[in-house]
């Protein structure tokens, strides 16, 4: 049976872009990567945020959309994102959400320490300090490689059936259940990004899909054939995945889990730099080559947005 590396990308919902970019970018320091436009709904941007060269195991997307409603966090989303900052940089990120106006809490779960806030439009983030995976050299204000987010920690999920989402992710994703700790189910993958997946097991809220919520979350596979493999697996036990897709960066196949989670499975390449330098990534708006053609239409349609240096940072 193959085993997911962990977390590929984790993609939610927003309203304002610029304001998505301020935060994202200027505040917690993570790279654009990409900025591209929903594939399916070309009048919304796609934007990708990671570490420098935007790995798996890095990055967070979203749809940003005025018009889309506020949704609520609960049963059958992920809950909480989870992102690794280096040793002994704790104290700055308190500090650091402090200037920016944004109210933090501390929490202990399976032994570690995690500093707890909202963005901007409500998801719910999280930090907790680890030694595992590759230091971020990307840097922006005052966050430098000593204190940058590394990628993620992980994710708690939200499940309407836990003991069923953990049959998923134990024998279809191949994560091993290490523990289990006041309310929580936890589990964990072999990479050293993204590999920490705590199932809630109190109730959550009903559900509202919109601006503030998960979309869903993507797991890793290593190439197209570990891909077709987990499509033939995920078949064979009843479940119903999409056919793959081509999202330029990686391809991709989804399906619900039982406790109604949208999980998609995605290919490690060809990776952000198929279409662009790596010194360029994110300064321009990418097409698929479909819609190349349409580049001034959808350039005058879309707000202009950029990666600023905040006024708080200068």
């Amino acid at each position: 049976m193959p085993k997911t590396a962990g977390i590929h990308h984790i993609t939610a919902m927003v309203n304002d872009a610029q304001r998505n970019i301020d935060f994202y970018a200027g505040v917690l320091g993570l790279r654009l990567v990409k900025k591209t436009i929903n594939f399916d709904r070309p009048e919304v941007y796609h934007l990708y945020f990671g570490n420098e060269s935007g790995d798996p195991g890095t990055v967070i997307t979203f749809f940003p959309w005025q018009k889309q409603l506020k949704g609520r966090i609960g049963t059958g989303q992920v809950g909480v994102t989870s992102y690794i900052i280096p040793a002994d940089s704790f104290e700055f990120w308190e500090r650091r959400l402090q200037k920016f106006g944004v109210e933090t809490e501390t929490s202990i779960r399976f032994g570690e320490t995690y500093l707890n806030f909202k963005d901007p439009d409500g998801l719910q983030v999280e930090l907790v300090e680890r030694n595992e995976g590759p230091t971020n050299n990307w840097n922006i204000g005052d966050i430098d490689s000593k204190v940058g987010i590394k990628g993620f920690g992980g994710a708690t999920l939200n499940s309407a059936q836990p003991n069923k989402t953990a049959d998923v992710l134990e024998n279809i994703l191949g994560l091993e259940c290490i523990g289990q700790e006041e309310g929580y189910l936890r589990f964990k993958s072999e990479a050293q990004l993204g590999n920490t997946i705590d199932i809630k097991l109190t109730p959550s809220v009903r559900d509202l899909m919109g601006a503030g919520t998960v979309h869903h979350i993507a797991w890793r596979a290593k190439d197209d054939d570990e891909h077709h493999g987990w499509r033939s697996l995920l078949q064979e036990n009843g479940y119903h995945p999409t056919e793959i897709l081509d999202r330029n960066y990686f391809k991709a196949l989804y399906f619900h889990e039982p406790g109604g989670i949208l999980f998609e499975i995605a290919t490690d390449s060809p990776g952000f730099a198929v279409d662009e330098q790596l010194n360029e990534l994110g300064e321009k708006l990418m097409l698929p080559s479909w819609l190349k053609s349409k580049r001034d239409e959808l350039e005058d349609a879309l707000p202009s947005v950029k990666v600023q240096v905040l006024e708080e940072d200068k």
